[in-house]
């Protein structure tokens, strides 16, 4: 009576990470010597799943209000009026805002690591009418995501008044000059993002 002897080696690697780099895990198996007639089969599989995901939020907000007034200037009830002013008065606001988001070197390590192939040998002498098989499956998944939320807001109030001149009731008139009133704001904005 003819036997038959089977004989398998079988090794399965699971590999998951949710951060950059993965270390090489090493997945292999192997046959020696085998007998007449017999079935020998090594099978390696080794499957790794990536997962990274870039979450990146930022805003920007200016809110600025500015009111400028000038005062009022009069000459009057006077026998000879001399001359009245009223200062300047000015408001002057700027800002310059800049973010910069970079996710390139997260993404980048992505691509670090390696070493995961599975492998399979048959090192020894087969017997006669023996069957020897290695089959080695590697799978290799990578999954980024980013998602990315920018948002800015801007708010600017502003308000000028130049007060009254007034030159009244004098036997000789004289002058009255009011000042100006003036306000400027700028914004500057920007937003740079690498993934």
């Amino acid at each position: 009576m003819k036997k038959l002897f089977y004989r398998a080696a079988a090794a399965t690697v699971l590999g998951l990470s949710t951060s950059v780099g993965m270390v090489a895990a090493d997945n292999s198996g192997s046959i020696g010597t085998t007998g007449p007639d017999s079935n020998n089969a090594v099978t390696a599989n080794t499957t790794v799943t990536r997962t990274l995901t870039n979450n990146n939020n930022v805003s920007a907000s200016n809110s600025n209000s500015q009111h400028a007034y000038t005062g009022r200037a009069e000459a009057e009830d006077n026998t000879t009026a001399g001359g009245a002013s009223s200062g300047n008065a000015s408001n002057s606001n700027s800002l310059n805002a800049t973010v910069n988001v970079n996710n390139s070197a997260a993404a980048a390590g992505m691509g670090a690591g390696g070493g995961w192939n599975a492998t399979g040998t048959i090192s020894g002498l087969t017997g006669p009418d023996s069957n020897n098989y290695v089959t080695s499956n590697t799978t290799l998944t990578t999954t980024v995501t980013n998602n990315n939320n920018l948002s800015v807001s801007n708010s600017n109030s502003q308000s000028a008044s130049s007060g009254s001149a007034e030159v009244e009731h004098n036997t000789t008139g004289g002058s009255a000059t009011s000042g100006s009133a003036s306000n400027s704001n700028s914004s500057t904005f920007s937003f740079s993002v690498t993934n």
